[in-house]
C-alpha cells in the first residue's frame, strides 16, 4: 500500500470520526505523534494525513497547538457539506438526516426549472433535447443500467435548462449537489427508487410539451407538482432502507408506500 493510500484512508478515518461527532468541534485533535502511533505510521506522513484532513475543512491549524476541530456543520460550505455526508454513510441517522436537506434543495432547483422552462418562450434546441434524452433512453435499456451514468445526464438537462433561464446561482448550487450525490452510490441508487425507464418516460412527456403549440393546463401542473413531491419521498425512503434507516422511514412517511402501491 503506497504512502499516499495510506493518508488518504487514515484521513478519511478521522474525518469520519468527527462527522459521527467522537471528535467534538473547538477540541484539539490527536497530535501528529497520537496519529503516528495509532495508525503505526512515520511523524512525516501522519503530518501529511492530517494536513489533507485541513483540506477537507474539517480542522484548522493553530500554531504551536496543532489543529483544532472545526464545526463544520455549522461553518462549513459545499465542498464541507460534500465530505461530511460522504463520511456519514455508516450512521444511518446522521446519513438520512443529511439525505433529506440534499433532496429538498435537490426538489426545489429542478422543480423551478422545469416549471419556468415550461411557461417560457423556450430556447433550448430540441434536436440536443431529443438527443440527450436518447442517450438516457439508451442506457437504461441495458441490461444492467449504469444509474450513476443516467443520474449525469439528468443533471445535465436540468443544467441547459438552467442556462437557457439565466439562472447562474441555481445551476452552480446544481453542479455542487450533483457531484456530492454522483460520489455516494448508495445515494445515486436512492434517485432510482423506480425503474430507470420510468426516468425516461417523464423526460420524453416534458420534451412533449416543450415541443408543442399548447402548453399544459393548470390541472396536469398541478398532477405534476403532486407526482414531483411523491417521486422525491420514495427517494428518501429508498436511502433509509439502503442505509438502514427503515424504522425511522416508516415512523416519518407512513403514507408513501400506500400511495405509490
Amino acid at each position: 500500500m503506497g504512502a499516499q493510500t495510506v493518508v488518504a484512508d487514515v484521513a478519511d478515518e478521522l474525518a469520519r470520526r468527527v462527522a459521527a461527532g467522537e471528535y467534538q468541534p473547538g477540541d484539539l485533535m490527536p497530535s501528529v505523534r497520537q496519529v503516528a502511533e495509532e495508525f503505526s505510521m512515520n511523524r512525516a506522513t501522519a503530518q501529511l494525513t492530517l494536513g489533507r484532513l485541513e483540506s477537507y475543512g474539517f480542522v484548522e491549524a493553530r500554531r504551536g497547538k496543532g489543529f483544532t476541530i472545526l464545526d463544520v456543520r455549522a461553518r462549513g460550505g459545499v465542498d464541507v457539506y460534500r465530505q461530511l455526508f460522504r463520511f456519514s454513510i455508516p450512521m444511518p441517522e446522521i446519513a438520512s438526516e443529511m439525505f433529506r436537506d440534499i433532496v429538498d434543495v435537490e426538489r426545489g432547483i429542478v422543480m423551478e426549472a422545469l416549471l419556468d422552462y415550461t411557461g417560457n418562450a423556450h430556447g433550448l434546441d430540441h434536436s440536443e433535447l431529443k438527443a440527450d434524452i436518447d442517450q438516457l433512453e439508451s442506457v437504461a435499456r441495458q441490461e444492467d443500467p449504469d444509474l450513476r451514468r443516467m443520474l449525469a445526464i439528468e443533471i445535465e438537462l436540468v443544467r441547459k435548462l438552467l442556462t437557457v433561464l439565466g439562472l447562474s446561482m441555481r445551476r452552480s448550487i446544481l453542479n455542487s449537489l450533483g457531484d456530492l450525490v454522483l460520489e455516494v452510490p448508495l445515494a445515486v441508487q436512492a434517485f432510482f427508487a423506480g425503474a430507470p425507464d420510468l426516468h425516461v418516460l417523464v423526460w420524453r412527456a416534458l420534451a412533449a410539451v416543450w415541443t408543442s403549440e399548447s402548453g399544459p393546463s393548470e390541472a396536469q401542473i398541478a398532477l405534476f407538482e403532486d407526482l414531483f413531491g411523491m417521486y422525491h419521498e420514495r427517494v428518501i425512503v429508498r436511502f433509509d432502507e439502503l442505509v438502514g434507516a427503515n424504522a425511522q422511514t416508516e415512523q416519518r412517511v407512513p403514507s408513501v408506500h400506500a400511495a405509490t402501491a
